[in-house]
């Protein structure tokens, strides 16, 4: 297995990719707004911070694949950009950038989220921010990592999270099993921390996911300690994320000439793949919501915790590369 290169810079790619610039925008303009923030106490900024998610329609099931087949055409013709992505280590200077997308991690909870967005960026060998090439401002369109739920247990930010996981879990044949893995078993589960903008090109997720999984292999054998070595050995990966459910599924059927609506609706494609994967898995109801399109007017919005067991990654690797490709 090739080892990463030397140096921030990784998996770059070098192949234009589509880029809309409504979102770049939107990037930009969030970025200014949080850095306006940081200049006002935290406990004012905190509720002010702008979420790349909570600006963007939902795509239906159908408008999902048809995102993820090539139709460079038809980019062209709504206008969009091309950008280079590229893929760094994660640095301070990261910091607005994760903490804007990672602002509902865990719905509308009030929780040291500035102490876990410093967390994914200290840990710097395990981990990726994905930013456009030669972006003056530096703006952060995706992160991923994975953090060891033992190696933290005495952070705030992550004894918030297990208060959080526990509180929201309402299914009882679930509920020994979440919190056998943020107790007993913790010392081998890593917290799976992957958000970005929306309509990041899919062509990224391959090896987004490949450096990620890449990296943790590395880290067992490269960390300076065996016991940083060993916080790398997962045997499980806790995922947090969102979906959207529709609502009353047995009470709807579809009109005349209208297509069945699909039961659940994956905001990111991967999430599907790892719920098939997953040893078990809970929903529960999300207070904050999306700005959606009218067709989505029929789902409420969900979080997701799924527990996948680390010897099915390569699966989902594979898995991951057949549906993009």
């Amino acid at each position: 297995m090739p080892r990463r290169p030397s140096g921030g810079r990784r998996f770059i790619k070098h192949q234009p990719l589509s880029f809309s610039p409504f979102m770049r925008s939107l990037a930009l303009a969030s970025r200014r707004k949080l850095h306006h923030h940081h200049q006002q106490e935290d406990s004012q900024r905190s509720g002010e911070l702008m979420s790349f998610d909570q600006k963007l329609p939902t795509l239906s099931k159908k408008e999902q694949k048809e995102q993820l087949s090539d139709s460079s055409d038809e980019e062209d013709s709504q206008g969009d950009v091309q950008a280079d992505f590229e893929f760094f280590d994660p640095k301070p200077t990261d910091f607005n950038g994760v903490k804007i997308l990672l602002k509902n991690y865990l719905d509308d909870k009030e929780w040291d989220l500035s102490s876990f967005v410093d967390l994914v960026l200290e840990q710097t060998t395990v981990g990726t921010v994905v930013k456009v090439a030669d972006d003056e401002d530096e703006s952060v369109f995706a992160v991923v990592s994975a953090l060891n739920l033992a190696r933290y247990k005495e952070h705030k930010c992550f004894r918030e999270l297990k208060e959080f996981l526990l509180q929201v879990c309402s299914e009882k044949s679930v509920a020994k099993d979440l919190e056998a893995m943020l107790e007993k078993k913790a010392q081998g589960v890593g917290v799976l921390v992957s958000q970005r903008v929306m309509n990041l090109p899919p062509q990224l997720l391959p090896p987004l996911y490949d450096g990620l999984f890449d990296e943790v292999s590395w880290a067992t054998e490269d960390e300076p300690t065996e016991e940083l070595r060993g916080s790398f050995r997962f045997k499980w990966y806790l995922l947090v994320t969102k979906i959207y459910k529709l609502k009353n599924p047995k009470q709807r059927k579809p009109r005349r000439g209208e297509e069945e609506e699909e039961e659940t609706v994956f905001l990111k494609p991967e999430d599907e793949l790892f719920l098939q994967l997953s040893s078990w898995s809970f929903t529960y109801p999300m207070r904050s919501q999306l700005v959606t399109s009218h067709e989505m007017k029929n789902y409420q919005l969900m979080g997701l915790v799924m527990a996948v067991e680390a010897k099915r990654i390569p699966e989902f690797r594979q898995m991951l590369n057949s549906l993009i490709d």
